[in-house]
């Protein structure tokens, strides 16, 4: 059974890999950990925005961290090896590991990653759009 969707139309041509990100996207959507924010920031002088993605990972370090990007996708892995010399009473805060992705855009580029207290800040510099006019040349069936 063949699958319908928006991009099945005849009149979008070329969208099947935007239909292959969008059910990515949809699928890493139902993870919560780590909670993170997107936010828009004005780059200095005005030209462009800086977009920076920010997650909570208290209690990792910068070596239980990992950033990367793959195959057109921004990584973020987290991994915690239990200390098995600790003798817990409670323990409320496990040691656990996580993977977020994240779908770049064509052209994104990734400016650089900071921790400070417990948050993973990513910076990312989305390109001015460039208007491009092309015009095309009608040949005659002569």
């Amino acid at each position: 059974m063949t699958r319908m969707s928006a991009f099945s139309s005849p009149f979008m041509l070329g969208f099947d890999d935007i239909e292959r990100v969008l059910d990515r996207v949809s699928k890493a959507a139902n993870d919560g950990y780590p909670p993170y924010n997107i936010e828009r920031l004005q780059k200095a002088g005005g030209q462009g925005d800086i977009i920076r993605i920010t997650l909570a990972v208290a209690g990792f370090t910068r070596d239980q961290l990992d950033v990367s990007v793959e195959e057109s996708q921004l990584v973020i892995r987290g991994r915690q090896v239990d200390d098995k010399t600790r003798q817990y009473l409670h323990r409320g805060i496990a040691a656990r590991q996580f993977q977020r992705a994240f779908v770049l855009a064509e052209g994104i580029e990734i400016l650089g990653a900071d921790l400070r207290d417990g948050l993973l800040s990513i910076d990312l510099a989305r390109p001015e759009p460039e208007r491009v006019i092309r015009k095309i040349e009608i040949s005659s069936g002569d």
